[in-house]
């Protein structure tokens, strides 16, 4: 242990009546490093740096004059990490033990300062790192090869500096580390510096790595092109677009699910709707699978050209061909199909896909109850709602009230009575909002009998309403023949 370290005060110790002369601050010896350069960018105090000092010197009480990487490693994991005022000291902690001549890093510390770094957004101070990496290798690289670890920690570097838009930091970093690791770096840490560059609106540079990327014969996998086609489709260069497609294929990449999805997009956006459906039947017979995002992709193309019909005959289609994805969800076209007041072609689409395994979600059935009610077809709701039923899925009281009000308004009381018996069988939350609307029912259509009898059921049941509507309900059953 340094010097410095042992001039300050045993933890625990008793001070004397008279105090001695203060011990010399601890001070970093002398380096080509300037302090600013070793000070986080948060201040530090002379308080904060003994305090840091005596935690350690306590977590090493074993041995306190000599430690490990490992065990550095773990003192700021488990005590520096959730120090509630000295958490920020790590990095000062790590340049500190530079200088140590007893100690030194390797990929251990190195990776967990870098992580440390990122995951704080400190990137000054990571900038700093990788250069101290640069200068001083792993221990483990001291032969012929380099530390098998190096290209994790600059993959994580390189991504931060380019999701922060520091491209400079980022270059510097991948250029350093190509010059460390044995060979050439792997196609990821090329895509994701191309990321980076379109993420930020910079498509000539991502263009221009990835020229760098073939220059240095390194092949280019699916995530490359993928990013060039998604770059150059939100740049409307969508011509360019196809011709990376083009490209992908001869050079024998094959196309995943993200590219045509990806492509997809873009034909809708050119508004090239031919294209996207022909884009979609080429998926199909190159044998990719459709994705959940695929289908919502042509939904959506498809809606914002005001051809709802034509998607839901697509999808239908599709669903014939059977390479429509297990747990796609057709609200969105339910939902538009219904606004256009076309439920009952709604209605359609559900009872087939329904019948090939395709259940709607709760959300979808309570729109198309609600859409084949709006049009009038209650008859079609009832239909739905015993299916519904008998597979145990139960609409909420909501919806169920507006589906009773609906057959009471066209005087189908007894049904929606029925209705709502069978439903409560099944678990239906009934309410007393579900009485009125029955009893009413039967006021209309002259049933005084029944109304009664559901009169004597809502109070034995506690749902007892206030002395107007009691007397509003009664006497519309009293004026029923």
């Amino acid at each position: 242990m340094s010097r410095a370290l042992k001039r300050l005060p045993i933890p625990g110790h008793r001070l004397p009546t008279v105090p001695p002369l203060p011990p010399p601050p601890l001070t970093l010896p002398e380096s080509p490093l300037s302090l600013s350069e070793l000070t986080p960018t948060s201040s530090i105090t002379q308080t904060q740096i003994i305090q840091l000092t005596t935690l350690f010197k306590t977590h090493l009480k074993e041995n306190p004059t000599s430690f490990s990487p490992n065990e550095l490693v773990h003192f700021m994991k488990t005590r520096l990490r959730h120090h509630p005022t000295l958490s920020h000291l790590d990095f000062y902690l790590f340049r500190y033990t530079t200088t140590l001549d007893s100690f030194r890093h390797d990929h251990s510390t190195f990776e967990y300062m870098a992580r440390s770094l990122v995951y704080s957004h400190r990137l000054d101070s990571l900038h700093s790192l990788l250069k101290f990496i640069a200068a001083n290798p792993c221990p483990c690289a001291d032969g012929i090869f380099s530390c098998p670890k190096i290209e994790a920690i600059f993959r994580v570097s390189i991504g931060a500096f380019c999701r922060s838009g520091k491209f400079g930091n980022a270059l510097f970093a991948f250029d350093t580390m190509k010059r460390l690791i044995d060979g050439k770096p792997d196609a990821a840490l090329y895509n994701i510096v191309i990321h980076g560059f379109f993420k930020f609106g910079k498509l000539d540079k991502g263009v221009e790595f990835y020229g760098r990327m073939i220059r240095d014969m390194v092949n280019p996998d699916v995530v490359t092109f993928n990013t060039l086609i998604s770059g150059y489709c939100r740049s409307n260069k969508f011509a360019l677009a196809l011709d990376v497609f083009r490209e992908m294929k001869e050079k024998g990449c094959l196309p995943n699910v993200v590219s045509f999805n990806t492509l997809l997009k873009g034909f809708f956006q050119d508004g090239k709707t031919e294209e996207a459906i022909g884009m979609a039947h080429e998926m199909i017979d190159f044998g990719c699978k459709f994705s959940c995002a695929t289908c919502e992709i042509l939904i959506d193309g498809l809606c914002r050209q005001e051809k709802i019909v034509e998607a839901s005959d697509l999808i239908i289609d599709f669903l014939r061909k059977g390479v429509l994805p297990r747990g796609f969800d057709y609200l969105m076209l339910i939902e538009k199909l219904c606004k256009e007041g076309n439920a009952g072609r709604a209605f359609e689409l559900v009872d087939e896909m329904w019948g090939q395994g395709y259940a709607p979600s709760l959300f979808s059935f309570t729109t198309l109850i609600e859409g084949l009610c709006g049009v009038g077809k209650s008859d079609e709701s009832v239909k739905l709602v015993r299916k519904m039923l008998k597979e145990n899925i139960v609409p909420d009281s909501v919806t169920f009230n507006s589906l009773l009000s609906h057959l009471c308004d066209s005087r189908q009381t007894v049904e929606a009575n029925k209705l709502r018996l069978l439903a409560s069988q099944k678990g239906l939350h009934q309410d007393g909002m579900m009485y009125r609307i029955l009893i009413s029912g039967y006021s209309k259509e002259g049933r005084r009998e029944e109304g009664e009898a559901l009169v004597n059921e809502m109070l034995d049941r506690g749902f007892v309403p206030d002395i107007a509507t009691y007397n509003r309900l009664m006497g519309g059953l009293a004026k029923a023949k």
